[in-house]
């Protein structure tokens, strides 16, 4: 299976997104699609043994539509004619917004004494006649208004309507209507009716909608700032070493193993590896880490952050699209253009209003007709109709909120992957917290050992030597902190045969023909081996919450270690925000109970499941997950299992950060883990969950205003315009007023949704 993402030209409104989805679908191999309105973008996932990017080019061209792959280089420029053809769009809108303002404004002035019934002698009796009214409104439907009757010609081809179909049926009504009344003035006056002309209807309209998509367009540009924001971080150029020479090159030119220099105060490029030097590096404008990081040989950087005051070298590690900083582009970009849940209704409505609003239109023109008569009132209530039903409102008021969002979360430091996990956020119920690397800060140090034989003939330095040995192949956290303590003690490691790690438990190999066996009390315990010499530094040490492993050669306990791992500074108050928002806080973690208690306590939370093996932690998110009594005091309505988040940052949560309803990675930790999860706090710190949560409940109350604006806007604009009011007020409204209406309604969503880019995160206390 393979992911395509489309950029979309030629969609007008809702319908349009509608129509293309249905195309791609069609496509055999076409797994799954998703078409996104705001971001004018789709995101295809297809079987490449049976469809591939130029049939499904194809079946968009056929529903009328045009389509570009997006650029495979995620952090290039935009292209120059892509970037001439969105300016000459804009010209070509302005150029036909003030050719049509100026005409329709003569046009209102013709129009003004038959609308009042006075005479206005500073009105030239030429715009007055019908004659002159019909040259100036041609020009105007046709060239100005052109495309509404291109597209919606096409649409109809193809069985098929968009917002296009109304707005031509619209303005084509007002438009015939007036050619007929001037054509054939005494077929009204026969009739006892005034031979009313509304060329300015026909031309307001056009002039007015051309301008909502006008202010539209670039509203709906701001949307993607985070993107261009992120983008613009990359530096342009990079000082190589190469034989023994410093030579710029642009960055394109940079190869991995490049050896770079980084003086004071320049931007790093690329994201490497420090070999030489030292400095502080303000990664602030990519993870959200407000102070600056130390960094040494041995550190990684990432591209795109400023250096300080000091000067390094560092070793290329990553290029291209493989950055750091071209990944969060990425996501950022998949997050943009994907559909949140609550976005269905929408789907659902827009995929029938455009045929629903032609038959209202038909409906509202027989009975009007039939009931008075009255020609000119059934065209006006019509024209009315097909003119302030708009789809656009409904299928902006998700997407548009949604790609503000998660920009807004990029910009904060927090990755989430689709707008399904945005939405998901704000009914999180209970969070499940790892220890290691989540509350604490992940990096152990050895601070208490004790062996069974004593220090004499170098005895503890022997088997410092050996458990060092060993813990070198293991990723876990504790094992770096016995090989940092080793080193510190100048213990030399040496080989290993027959590596084995145990998860959850320990790691053994064979070290100069011992076998030597790291881990805890009860697996050693399960191994046969006694333990219970060194009990009492275990109890103590665990009291204290310090982690305890036991060291056994041969099949005999030979030491014990007690390892700290400090807790975050700000744990302990994310905690409480976390409890502040309603939310039920569990840890999770490997550890002994003691130790987990001891941490607990500190943080401030109740609720704890220690001593948990890692094929184990899927297991205990999922019998939260069904703790279905707990929904007796929840606002959700018929739940089906309760919303659990779990935050981790190691290999050993990826099952438990998939099992979860929202996974939240710990961007310091390891990449399965990020991979396996759903939201990724780039910088490590705690504090990004709450925002994400703060960020997901601003989000869905602002997508949940926009629904309400669009969906309210046409409940209650299309009865009126089919005349309601006439019976009981005497009162029409004025197609010009419906046009603005239907014009203000898309560009009032997007605004709303821009108001979320002033998101700012509460802090915490």
């Amino acid at each position: 299976m393979d992911t395509l993402t489309l950029k979309l030209r030629g969609m007008s409104c809702a319908a349009c997104a509608t129509n293309i989805e249905k195309a791609i679908r069609s496509v055999p191999g076409v797994i799954d699609c998703n078409v996104n309105f705001g971001a004018e973008q789709a995101t295809i996932k297809y079987d490449r043994s049976l469809a591939n990017l130029e049939k499904i080019q194809a079946a968009i061209a056929s529903a009328g539509y045009s389509s570009d792959s997006l650029q495979e280089e995620l952090l290039s420029e935009e292209d120059d004619a892509e970037k001439a053809s969105r300016q000459a769009l804009q010209r070509k809108l302005s150029l036909k917004v003030v050719m049509g303002g100026v005409i329709s404004i003569f046009l209102f002035l013709g129009s003004l004494p038959m609308m009042t019934g006075l005479n206005l002698p500073l009105i030239p009796s030429f715009l007055q006649n019908p004659w002159v009214q019909l040259v100036l409104t041609t020009p105007v439907v046709f060239w100005c208004g052109g495309s509404f009757y291109r597209n919606g010609w096409k649409t109809l081809k193809r069985h098929t309507a968009t917002m296009d179909t109304l707005i031509a049926l619209g303005i084509s009504a007002a438009y015939l209507y007036s050619l007929f009344v001037t054509v054939f003035p005494n077929f009204f006056i026969a009739q006892g009716l005034i031979p009313h002309v509304y060329y300015e209807v026909a031309a307001f309209v056009i002039t007015l909608i051309l301008l909502g998509r006008l202010l539209e367009n670039r509203a709906r540009g701001q949307t993607s700032e985070a993107i261009r924001k992120l983008i613009g971080l990359q530096a342009r150029d990079a000082r190589v070493v190469r034989d023994g020479r410093e030579i710029d090159l642009p960055i394109a030119e940079v190869r991995i193993n490049d050896v770079i220099l980084v003086r004071p105060g320049e931007k790093i490029p690329v994201d490497g590896e420090v070999i030489a030097g030292a400095s502080t590096v303000d990664e602030a404008m990519v993870t959200g880490e407000s102070l600056p990081v130390k960094k040494q040989p041995g550190d990684e950087v990432i591209g795109a952050t400023i250096n300080g005051a000091g000067a390094f070298q560092f070793r290329v590690t990553r290029v291209g699209n493989d950055t750091f900083l071209a990944q969060i582009v990425k996501l950022v970009q998949q997050a943009q253009g994907s559909k949140a849940p609550i976005q269905r209704l929408a789907d659902q409505v827009t995929g029938w209003f455009v045929p629903a609003v032609i038959a209202i239109a038909i409906a509202t023109f027989v009975i009007w007709f039939n009931f008075t008569g009255n020609l000119t009132l059934a065209t006006i209530t019509t024209v009315g109709v097909l003119i302030i039903a708009c789809p656009c409102a409904l299928g902006l008021a998700t997407p548009t909120s949604v790609m503000v969002g998660t920009g807004k979360g990029a910009e904060n430091g927090i990755l989430i992957k689709g707008a399904d996990s945005l939405e998901l956020a704000h009914k999180i119920q209970t969070i499940v917290l790892d220890k290691t690397g989540t509350l604490t800060e992940g990096k152990p140090t050895v601070t208490d050992f004790v062996t069974v034989n004593g220090t004499a003939n170098g005895n503890e330095i022997k088997l410092l030597q050996l458990a060092a040995t060993v813990e070198r192949n293991s990723e876990h956290p504790l094992a770096e902190a016995v090989v940092k303590y080793a080193q510190s003690q100048e213990a030399s490691l040496i080989e290993v045969k027959n590596f084995q790690a145990n998860a959850g438990s320990g790691v053994q190999a064979v070290v100069s023909n011992q076998l030597v066996q790291i881990g805890t009390q009860r697996w050693l315990t399960e191994l046969g081996i006694n333990t219970m010499s060194l009990q009492q530094y275990k109890d103590a040490w665990e009291a204290a919450g310090k982690t305890v492993i036991l060291i056994a050669v041969d099949g005999e306990l030979q030491g014990i270690m007690g390892i700290a791992d400090a807790l975050k500074p700000s744990s302990a108050a994310v905690v409480k925000a976390l409890q502040k928002l309603g939310l039920e806080v569990v840890m999770l973690t490997g550890d002994n109970r003691k130790t987990a208690d001891a941490i607990a306590l500190q943080v401030g939370i109740q609720r704890i499941f220690a001593e948990v093996r890692p094929d184990q932690k899927a297991a205990i998110i999922q019998s939260l997950q069904g703790e279905i009594e707990r929904f007796l005091k929840s606002k959700i309505q018929n739940p089906k299992s309760k919303i659990v988040a779990m935050v981790g940052d190691g290999i050993n949560d990826a099952p438990a950060l998939a099992q979860a309803d929202v996974g939240i990675a710990i961007g310091t930790g390891t990449d399965v883990a990020i991979a396996a999860s759903d939201i990724t706090l780039i910088s490590g710190d705690l504090q990004g969950i709450v925002t994400a949560i703060q960020l997901s409940r601003a989000t869905i109350n602002n997508i949940k205003q926009n629904l309400f604006f669009a969906f309210i806007y046409n409940v209650i604009g299309i009865p009126i315009a089919a005349g309601i009011l006439f019976p009981i007020f005497g009162w029409l409204l004025n197609p010009i007023i419906a046009g603005a209406a239907m014009a203000l309604s898309s560009l009032s969503v997007v605004s709303n949704a821009l108001r979320l880019r002033n998101f700012q995160p509460k802090a915490i206390s």
